[in-house]
């Protein structure tokens, strides 16, 4: 008996739509929630042992004993009848955990999906889908970069990202444009488990923000609520298009972020700094924290002479493994301190060179311009 249940099972999680994770899309799950009738990678059934057996009962694949009854239920609903039924009414723009590695996603995923039931009752949704969101966040100071509670107002009307330092003052100190407004979750840079870095554009250069909420859900709701209104103004900009096209880039993640040594133009010493790439915005600080950079860098496509290589010629190495980035108009000498990070930084360029211009990357270099230097970058 004890053999064919295994056999059962083993055929269950190979079956198309069950050889994911059904909340992360994880290849080759190695285990189950018996009541729920899923498969799950090892990060998200944690996260289910949280939520209490009388809502998730998880179990081990390979390893634990399954009854009859357990295989029943996995037999009967599997992935994705279960998707049917626990995102009846998920929203087009809301990001499930399948894009990134990001923990608090995952977390507040789950608990929105099986114990808030949000997706099953669209009326659960308010927090990220109403017409104006208000409320208070942790905001570091552009000058003391001390963190202090300030208010912040989500205008979908006037596509619009609002914040008062005073509470009682009626002018706003910034009134952010959504449409070239990213939120980033960075907790570790940040230091706190729900930190979120907002940037945005601010007298043509990148302006940093960090912010983070006491309460995980708090910040994932605002997180969200970035997202739902970006979609519903290219909603109305592109009726005509499909959910594909209009929840692609809402919000994106860095590409690579990490401490490399850059060399300056005019053959000056290599300088450590932070580098953050984000989509073709190469941006470099002094500090993870600073508010703006002190250059950023366009990278485009191949077909305009943009390239990446490891190494660097004779005389322009840097200490440690070096790799060059040529541009039309300047070429740039980086090194970081191992080979794998060289491999990995010239691989995310790469793949960036390699992609199409797309009409947001052609606004984006089109508002880095009026700053950028005659060696083609922006440099404070």
């Amino acid at each position: 008996m004890a053999e064919r249940n295994r056999q059962l099972l083993l055929n269950l999680v190979q079956k198309e739509g069950n050889n994911v994770c059904a909340e992360c899309s994880a290849a080759g799950p190695e285990w189950a929630s018996c009541n729920l009738g899923i498969f799950l990678c090892p990060d998200c059934a944690q996260n289910h042992r949280g939520l209490g057996t009388d809502i998730s009962r998880v179990k081990n694949i390979n390893i634990d004993n399954w009854e009859d009854n357990q295989l029943q239920a996995l037999t009967e609903i599997g992935n994705e009848r279960a998707r049917r039924v626990h995102e009846q009414f998920l929203p087009p723009f809301y990001r499930n955990p399948s894009q990134g590695k990001c923990s608090i996603l995952r977390n507040e995923w789950i608990l929105a999906k099986y114990v808030r039931r949000e997706f099953s009752d669209p009326d659960k949704q308010t927090a990220y889908c109403s017409h104006i969101k208000e409320g208070y966040l942790m905001k570091r100071g552009k000058r003391d970069k001390r963190f202090q509670k300030r208010k912040f107002i989500l205008s979908k009307s006037e596509n619009k990202f609002i914040y008062y330092n005073r509470e009682n003052n009626p002018k706003s100190k910034a009134e952010i444009d959504l449409d070239f407004l990213n939120a980033v979750f960075t907790p570790e840079k940040i230091g706190n488990p729900n930190g979120l870095q907002i940037t945005f554009f601010e007298g043509g250069s990148t302006r940093n923000m960090f912010l983070y909420s006491e309460n995980r859900k708090d910040i994932v709701d605002w997180y969200m609520a970035i997202r739902a209104a970006k979609y519903e103004r290219k909603k109305i900009a592109f009726p005509e298009k499909d959910d594909s096209f209009l929840t692609e880039d809402l919000t994106r993640d860095f590409l690579i972020e990490g401490w490399m040594y850059k060399c300056g133009p005019r053959n000056e010493p290599y300088r450590k700094r932070w580098f953050t790439l984000d989509r073709r915005k190469l941006m470099y600080l002094e500090d993870p924290l600073d508010p703006y950079a002190k250059g950023e860098i366009f990278v485009g496509h191949r077909d305009s002479k943009y390239s990446i290589e490891a190494g660097a010629p004779p005389g322009k190495a840097g200490p440690g493994h070096s790799f060059t980035l040529h541009t039309p108009t300047r070429t740039f000498y980086m090194c970081v301190d191992s080979k794998d990070e060289m491999d990995q930084w010239v691989s995310v360029l790469k793949k960036v060179i390699d992609m199409p211009i797309s009409p947001q990357d052609t606004k984006i270099a089109s508002l880095l311009e009026p700053k950028r230097s005659s060696g083609g970058m922006f440099s404070r």
